[in-house]
């Protein structure tokens, strides 16, 4: 018995021994990688972004579908030179439909942010952009001035990934996951005001001119309980957008 156990002893040294060709990627080269897979130069400065599609929406206390956007869309501007993750950066507006119903709008031009109901106060605008806002640091990740940190890999959805912790010029803090495969984000994760807000990433396309890759289907998480899934179905990337998209309800009156 004595010599079986110092023999189990010896494996277990041996296989904690790490060597270099074991030596996990560095959180830069994981990055790297992912910019690479998801289209390179062109995915990190598009210019622009307009996905349409459906989504759910969860009812949080009994798990089922509340509600249904058959139309669901977002036109995207984007701050090549952003430096924070979770605040409003270039412009945007999302807008959630069931038929002619409107289920919500949210914008921001700038400087405004407004929801179908008007124009939110600047403090309720923050707290909003940063429950909402923090998938598009990556882009800016290897910029001067971020932090890179690597974090345990683990299981998403069945893919496993590799974990980075992105931290901003502000010291706010995206844990992203990357799939070991193909290098595609299929996850991220960070604080907000609605609690630890996560997302999921998943049935990827890749669009033939461009090389650009989109994510088609979306979950978002408050706290580890599901709250919405968007579909996209189609996607532009680099078009002209309609100034008037990005502008405040009270100044088309």
């Amino acid at each position: 018995m004595r010599a079986l156990l110092l023999c189990l002893a010896s494996v277990c040294v041996s296989f904690a021994a790490p060597t270099i060709a074991d030596e996990p990627p560095s959180p830069r080269a994981i990055i790297e990688r992912a910019l690479a897979a998801h289209g390179g130069d062109h995915w990190l400065d598009p210019g622009t972004l307009v996905l349409s599609g459906h989504a759910e929406f969860y009812d949080p206390k009994t798990g089922e579908v509340r509600s249904c956007a058959d139309d669901y869309r977002m036109w995207r501007e984007m701050d090549p030179g952003r430096t924070v993750a979770h605040g409003a950066d270039g412009k945007v507006r999302i807008v959630a439909k069931s038929g002619d119903r409107v289920i919500f709008e949210v914008g921001y031009d700038g400087e405004t942010t407004w929801t179908q109901d008007g124009i939110l106060p600047k403090a309720q605008a923050d707290a909003y952009w940063a429950t909402n806002f923090g998938f598009g640091i990556i882009r800016s990740a290897l910029n001067e001035g971020f932090t890179l940190e690597r974090a345990p890999p683990r299981d998403i959805s069945g893919h496993m990934v590799e974990l980075v912790r992105i931290i901003d010029l502000q010291g706010q803090r995206t844990l992203f996951g990357f799939d070991t495969a193909s290098g595609f984000i299929r996850y991220i994760g960070f604080d907000s005001p609605r609690g630890w807000h996560e997302r999921t990433y998943d049935d990827f396309v890749r669009l033939p001119e461009s090389g650009w890759v989109q994510a088609r289907e979306v979950t978002l998480f408050y706290d580890g309980v599901k709250s919405n899934t968007v579909y996209w179905r189609e996607v532009e990337t680099g078009v002209a957008v309609d100034p008037l998209v990005f502008t405040p309800p009270q100044e088309n009156e």
